[in-house]
C-alpha cells in the first residue's frame, strides 16, 4: 500500500504580473491563476507493508525571510525579470503541484516511481537535502550536487585506547569522491598506513593497533566531497587526545585551624582534557557529608564556613574522575586539628539551639570566601549555562540568597545549588545580562557580592542558506544571515574556494549576506559555502544551486475512482511535477472550458474542489499540466452517493423488570454501498447476550433486567458515511406477573465462580478467567474481582474492580511490587455468592512510586514545635520495597533553604520553632527503585501561645444607662484566635457585686453593658483566647457617675475621672498658658497705667458712674483662704454656690445651666452683654483666673 498526503491550504490570490509568464509558458491559453499564497503546510508521507518511507514537514513554501528580501530587491529588476522572479518564488515548491488532503490512494507491491519523485519533490519544496530515488529512470534524469549528512563535532576529542574515527559522510548525483585536509594542507591518506577512508563514505579510520601515538594525529581537519556539480565541505574538525595526567605526589602537613574559623581546602587538580570530575572523599573511600556549611566550590576546592570539633573524625581527600579513561586519581589526604576551647566533642551539643555559644564559639559577622571583594564580573556565551556562585564564612553559618538588580530572577531557567551558594541560569540570553548580587546573612549582619554578567554570543543563524532549484532561466537567490556579539563577519566561497578567486560569472551578483542569481542556466550548477564567525566561534553552511529541466508529469495513479456523498465538500487531487513549473486545468466530461469559479475551485497545487457535491457533479474530471517541454494528464472519475439516514429512530421507553423491549433502527442508503448496523450501550458497544436479538432494524431485549438500564446508541454506517440515533430505556423494578418461566422458579444467591485462571502475564496487567457458577433462576449482574497482598496487610481482601454479570474473562490494571491473589464474587438480585477459591500468586515488578502521601497537615502540638503528619500510602501505591518519605520543610516568605529528613512512619516534629509562624511543607514519597514525583506545598503553622493583651480598650459612658466597651486585637495573637472573654463587676464603694463572664466571638470587638442603677461604677477586664486559653487581660473602670444632689462635687469627681485624658491635659495646659499671658498683661498695663485702687470691702459692687471702671482700672482680693463671692462653706467642708443674680446660669444661653451624664456643665459660659445696675451683689471675683478656668472648662 502506498498512501499520498499533500496539502496546500491557501486562498486565491488576484491576477498579478505572473500571469503574462503563465499565458506566454501555455502558449497563449488561459490559466488558472490561482497561486497557493499565504501559509502553506505541507504534509507528505509514503507508506508501504515493508514500513515506512516518511518526509514529514510543517513549511510555508519559501522561507518568510526570503519572500521579503526579494521584495526589497524588486527595484533592480526590470518589469518583465521582476513578474517572473516573483512567480517563480510564489510557486514554490520547484516543479511540483502539492496536492491537497483527499481520498487514499491505494497500491500493491513496491512503491512506483511517482511516489520517488513525490518524496524528492517534497523535500525540494522545504529546501533541504535532495533525496534521489533509487529508480534507474529517475536517477538517470535528476541530478545533485553533493551534501554534507554527517559529520563529527567541531571540537573532536579522543580516547588514546581505542582508534581514531573522523567522521564525514555525503550524499549526491553522480555520487561524491572525498578527500581532507589536515591544518589547511592536502592530507594524503595513501602514504599512511595508519589511515584509511571507508568505502562509499568519506569517514577516517586511524588504527592503532600496529603500534603509533594518536597524540601524532592531533589538527584540524575538514572534509570535500565532490562530485561533477560541485563540492560540499565540513565544518572544520579539531582532532584533541584525550589527557589525564598524573596526580604530583606532595606531602601535606596537617592543617591547624582554630574552632569557628574558616577554612578552604584547594584540590588544584591536574589539567585533563575534558576537565576531570571532582569529589571529595576519606581515605577510606567514605563520601564526604555536605551542607550549608561544609561544601565543594565548582573549582572543586572544599569550603568549611566554620570549622567545628567533629570535622577531626574523619581525613579529607580530593578525587579526580577522568572521562574517556574511567579512571580516578586521589590526591594525598589533608588532616585536620581543631583547636577548641571545649575538648570534649558532646554529641549532645550538636543539637542545642545556639551550639556555637555553648561551645565557646564566638559568633562573627558573615565574609565572603569566594568570589572575593565585593564585586566582579563575568561573561557568558549565549545558549550555555550561567553558573554564579557565593560561598561565605560566619558563625552562625550565613544563608545565601539571590537577587537581580532591577529585575527578578528569570523563574524557568534558574534554580538553586549547592545549598543556595550557586545559582544556575540554564540557556542564556542577551537579557539574562545585567548586575546579580548574593547577599550572606547570619543573626550577626549580612554582606553582599555583585556580580556583573555580560552575555556574549558565537554565530547563530537568522537565515541560514537553503539548496536553491531553479529552472534554466528563473531568478533566485542565496542568503546567509547570523547574528552574533560581536557582530560576526561573513565569507562565500563556492566549491571550496573563495568566490573572489572563483571564475567570472555574469548571471551572479554578491551584495553582502546575500547572492543573487539571474537568468540561470544548466552551467549555474554549483555549491556554496557560507562562513559566519566572530572571536567566539563560526558557522559553516553548504547550499548547492541546482537547475532543472523537466517535462510535466503526473504523480498520482492514472483513472482513479473517488466516490463521494450527496450535498458534501470535497476535492480531487492531481499532483504533478516539472521544470519549469506547470500550470494546471481541469475539464469535466473532456469538453467545455476550463473548471474555475462558482461551485468550483482549483488551488495551485493541482487540486479541484467542489464546495457542494450535486448529482450533476458525477462524471469523469481530466486535469492537464503544461509547461514550455510539453503536457501531460490525468483523469478522475467521480462517483455521487446518497447519503445514510436512519429515518425511523428508536424512541425512549419505560419497561417493568422482565418485560420484552423493542428498539427500532430503519435506515435508507445508497444500495451500491454496503450497510452495517451496530448498537452501543453508554456510548460503549453493546454485547449482545442470549437475552438479546440483534435484527437488521431493531435490537430486541427479553427478560429486561435493571442492568439494561441506560441509553442505546443506533449506529448505521457505510465506508463513506454513517448516521446514528440514540434512545434512553428506563427499567422499573415492581412487575406484577411473571413474564417467563424463570420468574415462577425459587430464586437465590448465585454459586461461587470457580477454576480461577491467570493468563496474559504483562508488566502491569493480567487477564483473569473464571467459570461461572449457577445462578439458581436469578442472572448474575455483575462480578466483583477482589485482591489479597501478603506484605502490607496479609489475609485481608480488597474490592478491585467490578464487571458486568455477561462476561467471566477480563484484564486487571495491577500496580508495581505488589503480590497479587485474586478471588471472584457472583451477584445477582438475590444477593452475593461465596467468594471463588484465591488464584494463584503474580508479583509484579517494582517501581519508584507515582503519587505521594495525601492529606499532608502540619500543626503545632507545643508553642515551639510543628507536627507535620500525612496519610500513609497503601500496598496498591508503594511500588517497591522499603517505603519512606522525604519530609522537606522551610518558613514561609522567607529564602530559607529546605530542611529535610527521612521518615519511615506517617509523622514528623519539628522543634524549636518560633510561635505560629507558617511553614511550607513537603512530603514525597520514595522507594528503594526511587523518588515519587515532585510533591504539592502545603502551608502548616507552628504551635499556639497565649494571646497579648487586647490593645486600646476604651470605656465610655454616653448615658446613665449604658456603658459602651471598644478594643483593637491584640498585637501578638500568638495563633488563631477563638474569641474574648470580658469578665466585670459593679461596685459602690466596698460593696461589690457579682461577677458577670461574657464571651464574644474573635471578630466582636465592641460591647454595651446595661447599667443597673446610676450610682454604682464597674471595673471590666478583658482578655483574648486562642486554642492554648486565655490570655493576658487588660481591666479598665468606668467613670464616677453623676451626683445630681451637688453638682459641683460631680463635676469634680468626672473631673478626676478625666484627669489622665491626653486631651484634657492638653486643654489645661493651653488655659494655663493663657492666664499667665493675661496676667503678664495686666502688669504691664499697672506698670505703665499707675495704681490701681483695691476696694477694702469685696462685697460693695462698682457703681456705673465709679471713675476706677472708666480708667480701666480692677481691684484684686490678696486674701488667698478666703472662699470665692457668692459661695458658703457647708458642715462637711464643700462649698455650695449661692443663689445669686450673677449665677452661672446667667453666662448661659439657656433658662438654667444644666449638667451632662458624665458630670460636665453643660451650657455655654457666656460674659452677659447687657448688666442691669441694680446688681448689687456683683464681684469682681467673676473675672478672677479661678473663675476664667472655672468658666471655660
Amino acid at each position: 500500500m502506498v498512501k499520498i498526503c499533500l496539502e496546500c491550504q491557501s486562498e486565491p490570490e488576484e491576477r498579478g504580473p505572473g500571469s503574462a509568464l503563465r499565458e506566454l509558458l501555455t502558449d497563449g491559453e488561459t490559466a488558472s491563476t490561482d497561486t497557493c499564497s499565504g501559509a502553506r503546510l505541507t504534509d507528505f508521507c509514503a507508506v508501504w507493508d515493508a514500513g515506512v518511507f516518511l518526509v514529514s514537514a510543517a513549511g510555508k513554501g519559501a522561507p518568510s525571510g526570503v519572500t521579503e528580501r526579494r521584495l526589497n530587491e524588486a527595484e533592480t529588476l526590470n518589469s518583465v525579470r521582476e513578474a517572473q522572479f516573483q512567480r517563480l518564488e510564489a510557486a514554490r515548491p520547484r516543479g511540483l503541484g502539492r496536492g491537497a488532503r483527499g481520498p487514499v490512494l491505494r497500491m500493491a507491491g513496491q512503491p512506483p516511481p511517482w511516489a520517488y519523485i513525490a518524496v524528492l519533490l517534497c523535500v525540494l519544496s522545504l529546501g533541504g537535502a535532495i533525496e534521489i530515488p533509487m529508480d534507474p529512470s529517475i536517477q538517470n534524469e535528476l541530478s545533485q550536487p553533493p551534501t554534507i549528512t554527517k559529520q563529527s563535532v567541531k571540537d573532536h576529542i579522543v580516547d588514546p585506547r581505542d582508534n581514531i574515527l573522523i567522521e564525514c559522510e555525503a550524499k549526491g548525483n553522480p555520487a561524491p569522491s572525498f578527500h581532507w585536509t589536515r591544518n589547511s594542507k592536502f592530507f594524503n591518506i595513501a602514504k599512511d598506513p595508519r589511515v584509511s577512508m571507508r568505502r562509499r563514505s568519506g569517514t577516517l579510520v586511524i588504527d592503532f593497533r600496529s603500534g603509533g601515538r594518536p597524540e601524532e594525529y592531533e589538527g584540524e581537519y575538514q572534509c570535500f566531497a565532490r562530485n561533477k556539480f560541485g563540492t560540499a565541505l565540513s565544518n572544520r574538525i579539531r582532532l584533541q587526545v584525550s589527557k589525564s595526567p598524573l596526580w604530583p605526589k606532595e606531602n601535606l602537613d596537617p592543617v591547624v585551624v582554630q574552632e569557628g574559623a574558616p577554612l578552604t581546602l584547594q584540590c588544584n587538580p591536574p589539567p585533563g582534557l575534558p576537565s576531570p570530575v571532582i569529589f571529595w572523599m576519606s581515605s577510606s573511600m567514605e563520601p564526604i557529608t555536605q551542607d550549608k556549611r561544609v561544601s565543594q566550590g565548582h573549582n572543586g576546592d572544599l569550603y568549611f564556613s566554620n570549622v567545628m570539633l567533629q570535622d577531626m573524625q574523619t581525613d579529607y581527600s580530593c578525587n579526580a574522575r577522568f572521562h574517556f579513561t574511567h579512571t580516578i586519581q586521589q590526591k594525598n589526604p589533608f588532616t585536620l586539628k581543631v583547636l577548641t576551647n571545649h575538648p570534649y566533642n558532646d554529641s549532645s551539643l550538636r543539637n542545642h539551639p545556639d551550639m556555637y555559644s555553648a561551645r565557646g564559639v564566638a559568633e562573627r559577622t558573615p565574609s565572603f570566601m569566594y568570589p572575593q571583594g565585593t564585586a566582579s564580573s563575568q561573561m557568558v556565551l549565549r545558549g550555555m549555562d550561567l553558573l554564579l556562585e557565593c560561598i561565605a564564612s560566619g558563625v552562625p553559618t550565613p544563608d545565601i540568597a539571590w537577587y537581580k538588580k532591577g529585575g527578578d530572577l528569570p523563574s524557568d531557567k534558574a534554580k538553586f545549588e549547592n545549598f543556595n551558594k550557586a545559582l544556575r541560569i540554564t540557556n542564556v540570553s542577551e537579557e539574562d545580562s545585567g548586575e546579580y548580587f548574593c547577599l550572606a546573612s547570619n543573626k550577626m549582619g549580612s554582606i553582599r557580592h555583585t556580580i556583573s554578567v555580560r552575555v556574549k554570543a558565537a554565530p547563530y543563524w537568522l537565515d541560514e542558506p537553503k539548496n536553491l532549484i531553479l529552472a534554466p532561466g528563473e531568478d533566485g537567490r542565496l542568503v546567509c544571515r547570523a547574528n552574533g556579539n560581536p557582530k560576526p563577519t561573513v565569507q562565500w566561497m563556492v566549491n571550496g574556494e573563495p568566490l573572489q578567486s572563483a571564475p567570472p560569472n555574469p548571471n551572479r551578483e554578491v551584495a553582502g549576506d546575500t547572492i543573487i542569481f539571474r537568468d540561470t542556466q544548466i552551467s549555474s550548477r554549483a555549491v556554496y559555502q557560507c562562513n559566519t564567525s566572530n572571536e567566539h566561534g563560526y558557522l559553516l553552511a553548504n547550499a548547492f544551486v541546482s537547475v532543472l529541466d523537466v517535462p510535466p508529469r503526473m504523480l498520482s495513479p492514472r483513472n482513479q475512482l473517488i466516490r463521494v456523498i450527496l450535498y458534501n465538500r470535497t476535492r480531487l487531487d492531481c499532483p504533478f511535477f516539472g521544470s519549469p513549473i506547470p500550470t494546471l486545468r481541469w475539464f469535466k466530461n473532456g469538453q467545455g472550458s476550463n473548471l474555475d469559479g462558482g461551485n468550483y475551485h482549483v488551488y495551485e497545487n493541482g487540486s479541484l474542489e467542489i464546495k457542494m457535491i450535486r448529482k450533476e457533479d458525477q462524471g469523469i474530471y481530466t486535469c492537464v499540466a503544461t509547461n514550455i517541454l510539453g503536457k501531460a494528464e490525468n483523469q478522475v472519475r467521480l462517483e455521487v452517493k446518497d447519503p445514510t439516514r436512519i429515518y425511523r429512530m428508536p424512541e425512549d421507553q419505560v419497561a417493568k423488570r422482565g418485560t420484552t423491549v423493542q428498539l427500532e433502527c430503519r435506515v435508507k442508503h445508497d444500495p451500491s454501498l454496503k450497510l452495517a448496523v451496530s448498537w452501543l450501550k453508554d456510548d460503549e458497544p453493546l454485547y449482545i447476550s442470549n437475552r438479546m436479538k440483534k435484527e437488521e432494524d431493531s435490537l430486541t431485549i427479553f427478560g429486561v433486567a435493571e442492568r439494561d438500564q441506560g441509553s442505546y446508541t443506533c449506529v448505521a454506517s457505510t465506508e463513506l458515511d454513517q448516521d446514528l440515533a440514540k434512545a434512553y430505556l428506563t427499567v422499573l423494578a415492581d412487575q406484577a406477573t411473571p413474564t417467563n418461566r424463570l420468574a415462577a422458579l425459587p430464586k437465590g444467591r448465585p454459586d461461587r465462580p470457580r477454576d480461577l485462571e491467570l493468563t496474559d502475564l504483562a508488566e502491569r496487567s493480567v487477564r483473569l478467567t473464571w467459570i461461572p457458577g449457577d445462578d439458581n433462576n436469578s442472572p448474575i449482574t455483575d462480578y466483583v474481582v477482589q485482591f489479597e497482598e501478603d506484605q502490607f496487610q496479609p489475609g485481608v481482601w480488597h474490592d478491585h474492580s467490578k464487571f458486568p454479570g455477561s462476561v467471566n474473562s477480563a484484564v486487571l490494571r495491577l500496580s508495581p511490587y505488589v503480590n497479587y491473589q485474586f478471588r471472584v464474587i457472583a451477584i445477582n438480585e438475590v444477593g452475593s455468592s461465596h467468594p471463588s477459591l484465591p488464584s494463584e500468586r503474580y508479583r509484579t515488578s517494582g517501581a519508584p512510586p507515582e503519587s505521594n502521601p495525601s492529606d499532608v497537615k502540619g500543626e503545632g502540638t507545643r508553642k515551639n514545635n510543628m507536627e507535620i503528619t500525612w496519610t500513609p500510602m497503601n500496598a496498591t501505591s508503594a511500588f517497591g520495597p522499603n517505603l519512606r518519605y522525604i519530609v522537606k520543610w522551610r518558613r514561609r516568605e522567607t529564602r530559607e533553604t529546605w530542611n529535610n529528613v527521612t521518615v519511615w512512619g506517617s509523622r514528623y516534629v519539628v522543634g524549636q520553632t518560633p510561635v505560629y509562624v507558617p511553614y511550607e511543607i513537603r512530603v514525597q514519597a520514595e522507594n528503594d527503585f526511587g523518588k515519587g514525583p515532585e510533591p504539592d506545598t502545603v502551608i502548616g503553622y507552628s504551635g499556639e501561645d497565649l494571646p497579648s493583651a487586647p490593645r486600646r480598650f476604651r470605656v465610655r459612658q454616653p448615658n446613665l444607662e449604658t456603658i459602651n466597651l471598644e478594643w483593637d486585637h491584640p498585637e501578638h495573637p500568638n495563633g488563631i484566635l477563638i474569641g474574648y472573654t470580658l469578665k466585670y463587676v459593679a461596685f459602690n464603694g466596698t460593696k461589690v457585686g457579682k461577677q458577670i463572664v461574657e464571651n464574644f466571638s474573635p471578630n466582636q470587638t465592641k460591647f454595651t453593658v446595661q447599667r443597673a442603677d446610676p450610682v454604682s461604677r464597674y471595673r471590666f477586664s478583658l482578655s483574648a483566647r486562642t486554642q492554648v486559653g486565655s490570655g493576658e487581660a487588660v481591666t479598665e473602670e468606668s467613670p464616677a457617675p453623676p451626683n445630681e444632689a451637688t453638682p459641683t462635687a460631680a463635676y469634680t469627681n468626672n473631673q478626676a475621672d478625666i484627669a489622665t485624658q491626653g486631651w484634657f491635659i492638653g486643654l489645661m495646659c493651653a488655659i494655663a498658658l493663657l492666664v499667665l499671658i493675661l496676667l503678664i498683661v495686666c502688669f504691664i498695663k499697672r506698670s505703665r497705667g499707675g495704681k490701681y485702687p483695691v476696694r477694702e470691702k469685696k462685697d460693695v459692687p462698682l457703681g456705673p458712674e465709679d471713675p476706677k471702671e472708666e480708667d480701666g482700672s480692677f481691684d484684686y482680693s490678696d486674701e488667698d483662704n478666703k472662699p470665692l463671692q457668692g459661695s458658703q462653706t457647708s458642715l462637711d467642708g464643700t462649698i455650695k454656690q449661692q443663689e445669686s443674680d450673677d449665677s452661672l446660669v446667667d453666662y448661659g444661653e439657656g433658662g438654667e445651666g444644666q449638667f451632662n451624664e458624665d458630670g460636665s456643665f453643660i451650657g455655654q459660659y457666656t460674659v452677659k452683654k447687657d448688666k442691669e445696675e441694680t446688681e448689687g451683689n456683683e464681684s469682681s471675683e467673676a473675672t478672677s483666673p479661678v473663675n476664667a478656668i472655672y468658666s471655660l472648662a
